[in-house]
């Protein structure tokens, strides 16, 4: 089926190698095996466990009989094709979220897409993702702690004082030294550059603290 323009399907949340994948095929597989058209590396996700297909009407999406389901704007879908449509969220096992850009709407969207914030966090289940690639392994309960609170106060300078109230136990804080401070939020910084190398969140302060520096995709 010829066209010049093509849809794309955005990775909001899902360990994949890339964020943007344009639906160049017909028929497009989403699953965890190497061989999909588009990879999802989570446990959750079938080896084949999705697929958009381009008909006459529209792109389509239905379940490749998946463990853990395939999910349309929070509602279940068969393996009968349901048409989607510009800006529709799909889910794959509730692992992964995904939105869908037609043709006519790539430009927009992706415009869209670069005022999200560079660091994203998932506080229930203490998974952070740096533009759009989620760290693993997970940061230690220290690292994390450390990042969610600097996140809540993004923009702003977080004091020694609060990094310490917020990390350590009372029974430890008061043995806490300056470099033990300073090494944590080091090896916070190296952890978010294994993913981005280029930008620089975690920024000290001298005299005062941290600050979280969010950087547009």
């Amino acid at each position: 089926m010829q066209r010049h323009e093509v849809a794309m399907l955005l990775i909001q949340e899902g360990n994949s190698p890339k964020t943007q994948w344009p639906l160049i095929k017909d028929k497009t597989i989403i699953g965890r095996d190497s061989s999909s058209d588009i990879q999802i590396n989570e446990r959750q996700i079938s080896r084949q466990h999705a697929e958009i297909t381009l008909t006459q009407q529209g792109y389509t999406i239905r379940d490749l009989g998946s463990k853990n389901g395939t999910f349309l704007n929070g509602q279940p879908v068969s393996g009968e094709p349901q048409l989607i449509h510009n800006g529709d969220e799909i889910g794959i096992a509730l692992c992964a979220k995904t939105t869908f850009v037609a043709e006519e709407a790539t430009a927009p969207v992706m415009m869209a897409r670069q005022n999200r914030p560079g660091i994203r966090i998932d506080t229930g289940a203490k998974r952070v993702w740096v533009m759009g690639r989620e760290i693993s392994p997970p940061l230690s309960l220290a690292q994390y702690n450390l990042l969610e609170l600097l996140y809540q106060n993004a923009g702003h300078v977080v004091s020694r004082d609060a990094v310490v109230s917020r990390v350590w136990s009372e029974e430890d804080a008061d043995g806490v030294s300056e470099q033990a401070i300073d090494a944590l939020a080091r090896r916070l910084r190296e952890r978010i550059a294994e993913v981005d190398p280029a930008n620089k969140y975690v920024e000290t302060v001298r005299g005062h603290g941290f600050r979280l520096n969010l950087v547009e995709q």
